[in-house]
């Protein structure tokens, strides 16, 4: 039989302080990543009406729902089409997942704003956006892309913000309103835990996935 092992709280009160510092010190450096990204990234989100005029809007994938956007992708697609729509932006990249047969966000994306008024030959599709630090570095080394307005929900935009300009693109970010639903809560936890990474990445500035060669697409639909 296997005996269980007791957990020993720490009994004097030297012994308690020392165990206190080590849980701040342990929580400080696990909260260090997202203050970071929220320093670094917090003056420059606006709304769609203040967003600085910019060649390209980098849309990031969402989510598929039978084929078609989620409603938390299609809210980022309605601000990209207002974007547009103001004459901010002259071109939207739209940036997602095709990983495997019978998924594909960018292709959906492009439909969607086709749909809302954006013209076909201003629609430019990343296919390799596996995640958003290589989203961010494809945008500037694959499609040339030096600046650009970033539109996300509030809880992802100031991570996409902090990456792309890691990865060499001057950014704004649209932070688009969402439901607080149990999406929302989810998508807020999980910034928290992406953050760490999203530091290394800024840090470290690994090459993407996929890298491939340099693509023509957003040079031909500023023309």
């Amino acid at each position: 039989m296997r005996r269980i092992r007791r957990i020993h709280l720490p009994r004097t009160r030297r012994d308690r302080r020392r165990a206190y510092q080590a849980v701040v010190a342990l929580t400080v450096l696990a909260l260090a990543p997202a203050t970071w990204m929220n320093a670094a990234a917090g003056p420059r989100v606006r709304s769609v009406a203040d967003a600085p005029a910019a060649p390209v809007a980098i849309v990031f994938g969402a989510g598929l729902w039978n084929g078609a956007p989620s409603p938390y992708l299609a809210h980022r697609l309605d601000a990209a089409a207002a974007l547009y729509d103001r004459g901010t932006v002259r071109a939207v990249l739209v940036t997602g997942d095709n990983s495997r047969d019978g998924y594909d966000e960018p292709d959906a994306m492009r439909a969607y704003l086709l749909r809302h008024g954006v013209p076909a030959r201003k629609i430019v599709s990343d296919y390799a956006g596996f995640d958003t630090w290589d989203s961010c570095s494809r945008a500037h080394r694959v499609f040339g892309v030096d600046r650009a307005v970033l539109v996300s929900q509030g809880f992802h935009i100031r991570r996409a913000l902090a990456l792309c300009t890691a990865a060499g693109v001057d950014s704004y970010g649209v932070g688009v309103a969402a439901k607080h639903d149990v999406t929302w809560a989810y998508g807020g936890v999980r910034e928290i835990f992406a953050a760490g990474k999203a530091a290394a990445d800024a840090l470290l500035r690994p090459d993407p996935h996929f890298l491939g060669p340099h693509e023509k697409g957003v040079a031909e639909a500023l023309r």
